[in-house]
């Protein structure tokens, strides 16, 4: 029987009082959870508190393996190369009082090259766009060889082929390594290409966690969103897409 790498029973998080009831879902080696849920309802503060950035409210959560964190936005004060940024993440394989070795660099570079960025290796970070800035805190959290990681809506600020680039490497970390991911999106689309399962926050403090087929269906995103939806499918395939179900007067 597959262990659960990430099991989440009964937490209760936000700032003061908890933003939902309490939450229960495991993540299993090799699945991917989709995090979906309206403007302001709390999907950061999810992954702050499995992060341990934040403490729970009530009820917890275990890991197996370690937790790698790629975060919405981040400030760095000094003007360090991309590669150093990388190598920030192999700060816990590296022994106290001793330098990065062979192996290091060999990982930093491999994931600098999954990405398409390792054209950055010497520039600053700071000088970099948004969308860049987020694919290299991508490679720092592949570099920890964390067992499970937490992506922030990491699509928010890519362009459409980069976001794809995501979400390929998404897949192949959960179906090749073997690692459970769980990443927020404002997209369900993004759900559908690759998530195994969804959490779906809903208004009221309600959820909904499961296979993704069962939990993206036209009534639930509609109580998630208050949006019509309806599924549509592709000629070439047997996928199947949720899109707005409106028009736009002129």
């Amino acid at each position: 029987m597959t262990s659960a790498t990430l099991h989440i029973q009964q937490l209760q998080y936000g700032h003061k009082a908890p933003l939902f009831e309490p939450l229960t879902f495991r993540c299993q080696r090799g699945e991917i959870w989709a995090v979906l849920g309206r403007n302001g309802l709390g999907k950061s503060t999810l992954l702050d508190t499995l992060s341990g950035v934040l403490k729970p409210l009530a009820g917890g959560f275990k890991s197996e393996g370690g937790v790698g964190i790629v975060a919405q936005h981040s400030h760095l004060p000094f003007p360090y190369t991309v590669r150093d940024v990388v190598l920030m993440g192999r700060a816990r394989h590296v022994g106290l009082f001793s330098l990065p070795g062979r192996k290091d660099g060999k990982r930093i570079t491999e994931a600098l090259e999954q990405l398409n960025i390792g054209h950055l290796a010497t520039q600053t970070f700071t000088s970099l766009s948004g969308g860049q800035q987020q694919l290299v805190m991508i490679a720092r959290a592949l570099v920890t060889a964390s067992q499970t990681l937490l992506l922030d809506e990491p699509c928010s600020a890519l362009d459409l082929a980069n976001q794809q680039v995501v979400l390929q490497l998404i897949s192949d970390l959960a179906h090749r390594q073997n690692r459970c991911i769980v990443f927020s999106t404002h997209d369900p689309v993004h759900a559908q290409q690759v998530a195994t399962h969804t959490l779906l926050l809903l208004p009221g403090g309600k959820w909904l966690a499961g296979a993704t087929g069962r939990i993206l269906s036209e009534e639930n995103m509609y109580r998630a969103y208050g949006l019509a939806l309806r599924k549509i499918s592709m000629a070439d395939s047997s996928a199947t897409y949720l899109v707005p179900h409106f028009t736009i007067d002129k």
